[in-house]
């Protein structure tokens, strides 16, 4: 498990966000784990086949905002791996959370986590990431 981008080039970071309409590019995900607090990558063959990021103030919460496996690594228990990784570098606080679809709570549940309520709002037109 990799905690870190160095080395890393966005040609390293395709094939994500199966199913997306608009997925973000390898170079917007490269700049949103970037931008991520804590971060656990899975390389392969000097590919990123999976990473899981986490968004925090540093002091008490943190929010886990995307886990991705490339669909043709799941079902090894990378997913669990990688989340195993982020759980023990954000170990020091208070609260993680995140949100997932209902067929994933089971999954977040071995883990550890516990449901919970969450509202979203979503502006699909910017999936693909905001320019800058």
């Amino acid at each position: 498990m990799v905690t870190s981008l160095e080395g890393i080039t966005s040609t390293q970071l395709g094939g994500f966000f199966e199913g997306w309409p608009t997925p973000p590019s390898p170079e917007t995900l490269h700049q949103m784990l970037s931008g991520s607090y804590r971060i656990a990558l899975a390389v392969e063959d000097e590919q990123v086949v999976g990473f899981a990021q986490a968004i925090s103030d540093g002091v008490l919460t943190a929010f886990i905002p995307l886990l991705e496996v490339r669909p043709e690594w799941r079902g090894q228990g990378l997913a669990s791996r990688l989340m195993d990784a982020l759980f023990g570098q954000l170990a020091h606080l208070y609260a993680v959370d995140l949100c997932c679809d209902d067929e994933l709570v089971p999954f977040y549940e071995r883990l550890g986590m516990q449901r919970g309520n969450a509202m979203i709002r979503r502006n699909y037109a910017r999936q693909s990431g905001a320019s800058l």
